[in-house]
Order: structure tokens, then C-alpha cells, then sequence
């Protein structure tokens, strides 16, 4: 079976080597397949090109995929139920909501560093946020990709400078770098969703046993954390797979679910 994620999104990179170890271990055969944005991704879960994509945010964040593909997809469930789309700045930054954005572009050379254009964390920055704050004159949303937001925050905050980006939790970077989220009066970035795993039309009747383990899969913020941290560090770049080996042995004692 096939596993579609975005490298740069690393809730979808854990959770996709978790996927392989797991499901290797059960007999199946899997393949890894990279993308750089959502939308292919949900194209190819809909055709059948994509049999999982291991962490989608279905409920706010991809709603619009859902809506244009969700009848050819099959939800197998959700392992984690508090992620959130957020707009950061630094700690040492002197605001502390959006709306003390309004008025005050200077700081942030009136732009928003953002992620790939067609990430919904984008789409709810570009088409709710800024309007509901009646930002859309002063900043811009610079898109480009997640890698590259995560260079601009890291210059920033090396220099001590003040930035603004938009980032989402659970994500490794609002701990390796010191960043705030900015409140959100207004509720423009939306409520907390949950991630789930998602699958190709059909994938239960063929992998039952897959299916019915898959939606066994539950995640809470300490064993999340402590998977994507792995799988991020410095000791195991380039070595997803052996980060996982790692987690497993850590948390082997802990999880009902693990295949070990």
C-alpha cells in the first residue's frame, strides 16, 4: 500500500514512518510517497494513486479537499484531537493578539511569512484571518513553503528582530524556536480539529485488518511530542525510520496498539 504526506509537514512525516513500521510488521508491503502540497495529495487519495495519507486535518484545514473529494475518501480516524492553525511572533515581541497587528505593519515590514499556497493554514490566514482583522491593506502573506518560513523565523530570531508567521500546533517548531502564539479574539484561525487518517475509497474492504487497526491508533501530547521530536532531531535527520525504532522502544510498555 502506498502512504502520501508532505515531508515539510511533520505531524504527516511521523505518523508516515509510524505507518510503515507498524503495517511492515503486520505483512504488508508499503511505499512511500512525498508531495509538496495538500491538493495532489487528496487528488491522489481520491483516485486510488494514494492509499493513506497518515495525518490530514479534515474537520477546518482541508474542509475545502473534503467538500470536492470526500466521497471518494474513507476517514479511518482520528489519532489526535487538539491541533490548531495559530499566527506567531516571537516571545520577545511586544504584542500579544492579532489585533495588535493592526497598526503596527512597520514592525514586520507589512508582511506575513507564510507556508505553501495551497496549505489551508494559507487558505485561513489569506481568506479569514486578515480580512476579519482588517489586515488585508497593510500586510501581505508571503507564501513559499514550510521550510522556508522556518529560515526566515530562525534569522529573525537569531537577530532578535520581530516577525510574524503562521504556524499550527502540534508542529516541533514552537519549541525549537522561541515563538508565541498570538490570541485570537476573533476566532479567525478557527477551533481546534482533530488529525485523522485518511484513506482511498474502498481501503477497508480490501485491508480490513489495517483499517481496523489503524483506527485503534490514539495519540495523546506527550507521545506525540516525544514521536515528532525523534523524528526531527539532529541525531536522526534522514533516519525517520530508526527514530521510530526509537519511539517504539520508549513507549513499547505504554500503548496497547503497538506492534512490537
Amino acid at each position: 500500500m502506498t502512504l502520501g504526506f508532505l515531508p515539510g509537514w511533520t505531524d504527516g512525516l511521523s505518523t508516515a514512518y509510524l505507518l510503515q513500521d507498524q503495517l511492515e510488521k503486520m505483512g504488508y508491503t508499503v511505499e512511500m510517497n512525498t508531495l509538496t502540497e495538500a491538493g495532489p495529495l487528496y487528488t491522489g487519495l481520491s483516485k486510488g494513486d494514494v492509499d493513506i495519507y497518515p495525518s490530514a486535518w479534515p474537520e477546518l484545514t482541508h474542509k475545502s479537499y473534503m467538500d470536492k473529494f470526500g466521497d471518494k475518501i474513507e476517514d479511518l480516524g482520528k489519532y489526535y484531537d487538539n491541533a490548531k492553525l495559530t499566527i506567531a511572533v516571537p516571545e520577545y515581541t511586544e504584542i500579544d493578539s492579532i489585533a495588535d497587528l493592526k497598526g503596527n505593519a512597520d514592525m514586520f515590514g507589512g508582511k506575513i511569512i507564510g507556508i505553501e499556497p495551497g496549505a489551508g493554514l494559507t487558505k485561513q490566514t489569506q481568506e479569514h484571518m486578515l480580512p476579519e482583522y482588517d489586515l488585508e491593506g497593510e500586510y501581505e502573506l508571503v507564501t513559499s513553503s514550510t521550510a522556508a518560513m522556518l529560515t526566515e523565523l530562525e534569522k529573525a530570531t537569531k537577530k532578535h528582530e520581530d516577525i510574524v508567521v503562521t504556524l499550527w500546533r502540534p508542529f516541533w517548531a514552537n519549541d525549537a524556536y522561541p515563538v508565541k502564539d498570538l490570541e485570537d479574539p476573533k476566532g479567525a484561525m478557527g477551533e481546534p480539529e482533530g488529525l485523522h487518517f485518511l484513506a482511498t475509497k474502498g481501503f477497508s474492504d480490501k485491508n480490513s485488518e489495517a483499517a481496523d487497526w489503524i483506527a485503534k491508533i490514539k495519540l495523546d501530547d506527550e507521545q506525540y511530542g516525544a514521536l515528532e521530536g525523534l523524528v526531527t532531531s539532529d541525531e536522526y535527520k534522514d533516519k525517520s525510520a530508526e527514530a521510530v525504532d526509537k519511539w517504539i522502544e520508549e513507549y513499547a510498555d505504554q500503548i496497547d496498539w503497538l506492534q512490537k
